[in-house]
């Protein structure tokens, strides 16, 4: 799930698809020279009796650059609290976003997320990548069924995820100690992940149990936001027996 207004436009196959599927479509328009290639979406529609409209070109109306011939006008996704998003899994897996920037890392963290198993995501409510049509696009579906909630302060939530009991890691190239391994991740755990260029911000790293780092063998400062999450994401699912 994901915060209000999270999810009103989608875009791309995938993406639409996964909203047809949870009933969340409106209103569906399609490219007039892919209307065969996407017929399934298209009778998948018709069947829920969302309205569809041709059009001779769907980038004129599209937020993405690639829409893949078809929009799709969707009910939002209602927002969950942090506590919903702990209760999630069993035993708890988030990954918190501090501020990132880039909505295609937001959703490709997404895909991996739900591809690892990890049961929520929590994200910042201002000053952050928004979550529109091009996070859903890069999330290829993962938005659909991930939990998601909102905070209005990423330090204040860390605490608040200790207060609970569950453990928060924070990710930093800086670190010298290795996330591979680390025992804690069988434990209620929260990944904490900063934004592009700039990492985690001072406040929420201080307020982490553990900073970690990805240990990196060639002449390369640091990861991709996407690349370093699913890779502390599938350690957390190896260290659990999940993968």
């Amino acid at each position: 799930m994901a915060p209000p207004g999270i999810g009103d436009r989608v875009e791309g196959i995938h993406a639409v698809a996964a909203a047809l599927e949870a009933g969340r479509v409106r209103r569906l328009t399609v490219e007039r020279g892919r209307v065969d290639s996407l017929a399934a979406i298209v009778d998948q529609a018709e069947s829920r009796g969302v309205p569809v409209a041709v059009v001779d070109d769907v980038r004129a109306s599209a937020v993405t650059d690639a829409p893949q011939g078809v929009v799709a006008e969707c009910r939002p996704i209602a927002p969950v609290s942090l506590d919903w998003a702990v209760a999630a899994g069993d035993p708890p897996s988030l990954v918190i976003l501090d501020h990132l920037e880039d909505p295609r890392n937001v959703g490709a963290i997404a895909r991996s997320a739900v591809a690892a198993g990890i049961a929520a995501i929590v994200v910042a409510g201002r000053r952050t990548a928004p979550l529109g049509a091009t996070a859903f696009k890069a999330a290829a579906g993962a938005l659909e069924t991930l939990v998601i909630a909102e905070v209005s302060s990423i330090a204040n939530a860390v605490a608040d995820l200790r207060a609970m009991g569950v453990w928060v890691v924070a990710l930093d190239a800086g670190s010298d100690r290795s996330i591979f391994g680390l025992d804690l991740l069988t434990e209620p755990v929260a990944l904490l992940l900063g934004a592009e260029g700039h990492g985690v911000s001072r406040l929420a790293r201080e307020r982490a149990d553990v900073v970690a780092s990805i240990p990196l063998v060639g002449p390369m400062e640091s990861l991709n936001a996407s690349v370093a999450a699913a890779l502390a994401m599938y350690e957390v699912a190896r260290v659990r027996g999940w993968a």
